[in-house]
């Protein structure tokens, strides 16, 4: 089912604030470097955001990543998971919106919306997220989200003054 020689743009959410989630975010981007027939071609800078929902929690540390692949989007959510076990994600024990180890999401595939049980492209809410909004501007303004407009217009909507940015000289001395 992979796209054989297509390379498609993927852009994937990163998010922890569980144990080190500097560092787990970091693994992560390492890991998605590593992924077979996927480039990471760009990340954002790390940011610390205040958690959403109703579950009192850590604030979260997030970044996101653009891959060029090979991958249909099925077979790179498969791979995305599997990284987030590899990390020690239990998806099963978790609350929604509750703390976690480290959190992958598919935030766009191509120019494709895909609404399917279990993967829903461009992710949902993305509109409203600031903190995935913003690390997308970093590094993608122009970016298309498909049905909605582009990030930069998206993120003029949107507050973004509970996002600190961190900074690199700083982000290996953080803890979660």
């Amino acid at each position: 089912m992979s796209v054989g020689n297509l390379w498609i743009p993927a852009g994937i959410g990163i998010g922890s604030n569980q144990d080190d989630p500097v560092g787990q975010v970091r693994v992560a981007l390492s890991a998605l470097a590593g992924l077979p027939e996927s480039r990471l071609i760009y990340t954002s800078s790390l940011y610390r955001n205040p958690p959403m929902g109703p579950v009192a929690q850590p604030d979260y540390v997030n970044a996101v990543a653009i891959l060029l692949t090979r991958k249909s989007a099925h077979e790179l959510l498969v791979d995305l998971q599997a990284l987030e076990l590899a990390q020690g994600r239990l998806r099963d024990a978790e609350l929604r919106w509750g703390p976690r180890c480290i959190d992958l999401d598919i935030l766009t595939y191509g120019y494709q919306v895909i609404d399917e049980p279990g993967l829903v492209i461009p992710h949902s809410g993305i509109s409203e997220r600031n903190f995935v909004l913003f690390p997308l501007l970093e590094i993608c303004p122009d970016l298309p989200i498909p049905g909605q407009g582009s990030v930069s217009g998206l993120a003029a909507g949107l507050d973004g003054t509970t996002l600190e940015k961190i900074p690199v000289s700083m982000q290996d001395s953080i803890q979660g």
